[in-house]
């Protein structure tokens, strides 16, 4: 079965910036599913900020197995009934991806629990990528390292609970270090985080961008079968006959509190 994938984009830079619309004329968001069209295994769409309900409606996340994340300028505009439904799909089994930016969405705070802040430094420096585990499928294809000519510099500390696992780690130019690629599980879910990406410069035309984004949407599908929180309140039956041997706080088919 192909990988579903939509692409969300928060498409504000890319309308009212004159660089960005000259890197990305068709939004970051078109270039992001472009590439990853090229890919056999990958079926993909888009949704961006503008369109009713984000363009994240029920429907479009349940026809989905991977939701890609880019923001920047405009989380607090993302309502809050969406961050809940896609959190929810995450923890059903669906997959994300947050790309640069996002690190500060609603939705990557939401799952990790954090304040997710960072250094950063707007200088066009080199950013030299290193694999910490060339036998993670998220690094296949990709050498020892690759380098992104001009990038936007984000350094540590970065607040972030313990990945389960650093897949890359980038130096910049003017000293600093800074996890770049990251993994997490939240329920069923698998979410990526990945810095490289600043919208001033060309970083999702390059080659190695790409394949990091591809190989990391195959590691996000789902596996086996989602699980639905199916929690109505109601106390559980026992599997074993007991008796009731002390005080209780709830009636008889009361729902408890959550």
């Amino acid at each position: 079965m192909p990988i579903r994938v939509t692409v969300w984009g928060e498409n504000v830079h890319d309308q009212e910036n004159d660089v960005v619309k000259g890197i990305y004329p068709n939004g970051m968001h078109n270039t992001i599913a472009d590439f990853l069209r090229k890919d056999p295994e990958i079926i993909c769409k888009t949704a961006i900020l503008q369109q009713e309900e984000h363009g994240l409606t029920e429907e479009i996340l349940e026809a989905t197995d991977v939701l890609t994340w880019w923001g920047h300028c405009a989380h607090k505009q993302v309502v809050d009934e969406v961050v809940n439904r896609v959190q929810q799909r995450i923890l059903q089994g669906m997959g994300l991806i947050v790309l640069h930016s996002g690190h500060f969405s609603k939705i990557f705070g939401k799952m990790l629990g954090t304040t997710c802040s960072l250094q950063w430094r707007e200088a066009g420096e080199t950013e030299r990528v290193w694999v910490c585990n060339p036998g993670h499928p998220i690094t296949k294809g990709i050498k020892r390292y690759f380098e992104v000519p001009q990038s936007e510099m984000y350094g540590e500390p970065f607040q972030v609970p313990t990945p389960e696992e650093n897949i890359f780690i980038s130096w910049f130019e003017g000293g600093e270090v800074f996890r770049s690629g990251l993994t997490y599980k939240r329920g069923n879910g698998k979410i990526f985080y990945f810095s490289p990406g600043h919208e001033t410069y060309p970083i999702y035309h390059q080659e190695d961008i790409q394949m990091v984004i591809t190989n990391a949407v195959k590691w996000c599908r789902p596996e086996g079968d989602n699980w639905f929180d199916k929690f109505d309140g109601k106390p559980t039956d026992p599997v074993i006959k007991i008796d009731i041997k002390g005080p209780r706080l709830h009636g008889d088919g009361q729902s408890g509190l959550r």
